[in-house]
């Protein structure tokens, strides 16, 4: 007999947690073929523009409800979530292969127990000393694929891992008290808020915009924002928050089987070992958690 007996709501919550890394995934996907014809920030600020507008109107009833210091804790991690996507943006421009990119950025769950313990001097679990050893080396095999020659788009998605890290330690802070579905509208929409006039500023505007570009954009907006939003709520509902951090690890695998699929993208010895190592870097820092699940299925 196992000494966990699951909750009945295991299966469900699951089924809906693992719709949303596969939801993630394609969202790579949508996002790298609408960069076709699309600049960068326009894509990013239009697609959260119009995923903002929609989750607005379902969280309109929360968001009347918010107090003056959740509405700024919202807008400060809000803020943050439009530093992270335009680095991310900017890295999927540039990568070469989008599986080691998926991987690279989820170095943020890494990274998430050493930035505590710099902002507010938390002390990390001692596993995190052996996490963060096996991220850098994943990394290192990465960067070091074609000699001593880091690509742009590698460093872009370290540093949206980087901020990503800072936002998730905040957000467990600063917007506790915040309904999930009102943080999500205003951390939404402030990517389109500050990077739409970034865009105008800096980018030239295509003229027109071929028809399957802006396919692409609808179904980044609708279906691997909107779309992600609302199954990942409905999904972390019906569990602990531990158990779908697990879940959700899986999104680089997702992104990485999406784009051999897609882009014919395949990996080298080198790649699939830093891939390899980076997963297992995610692994242990969430091994209790993770331990806790696979007891619970035993």
């Amino acid at each position: 007999m196992s000494a966990v007996t699951p909750p009945a709501h295991t299966l469900k919550a699951d089924l809906w947690l693992l719709a949303t890394t596969l939801l993630a995934a394609a969202g790579w996907i949508f996002s790298k073929e609408a960069l076709a014809g699309l600049a960068p920030l326009q894509f990013v600020s239009l697609r959260f523009l119009l995923a903002g507008v929609v989750l607005l109107a379902f969280a309109w009833p929360q968001l009347r409800r918010l107090t003056a210091a959740g509405l700024r804790g919202a807008l400060i991690v809000g803020a943050l979530f439009a530093a992270a996507m335009a680095l991310w943006i900017t890295g999927l421009e540039h990568a070469t292969h989008i599986g080691e990119g998926a991987f690279i950025s989820s170095l943020g769950i890494v990274m998430v127990p050493l930035i505590g313990w710099l902002l507010f001097g938390e002390r990390p679990p001692r596993i995190t000393w052996g996490a963060m050893p096996l991220a850098l080396l994943g990394f290192a095999c990465l960067s070091l694929e074609q000699g001593f020659r880091f690509e742009p788009g590698q460093w872009f998605f370290l540093g949206a891992a980087l901020v990503f890290a800072v936002l998730f330690t905040l957000n467990s802070r600063i917007v506790r008290n915040v309904p999930p579905l009102a943080l999500s509208a205003v951390q939404v929409l402030m990517v389109a808020v500050l990077m739409l006039p970034l865009s105008l500023l800096l980018e030239r505007w295509p003229e027109t915009v071929a028809a399957p570009v802006v396919g692409w954009l609808l179904a980044s907006a609708i279906l691997a924002t909107t779309l992600r939003f609302f199954v990942q709520l409905r999904g972390q509902s019906l569990t602990s928050a531990s158990h779908a951090a697990v879940i959700l690890m899986l999104e680089p695998m997702w992104t990485a089987l999406v784009a051999a699929w897609w882009f014919g993208e395949t990996m080298s010895a080198q790649q699939f070992l830093g891939c390899a190592l980076i997963f297992s870097a995610l692994v242990l820092s969430r091994w209790r958690w993770v331990r806790d699940l696979l007891r619970s299925l035993g």
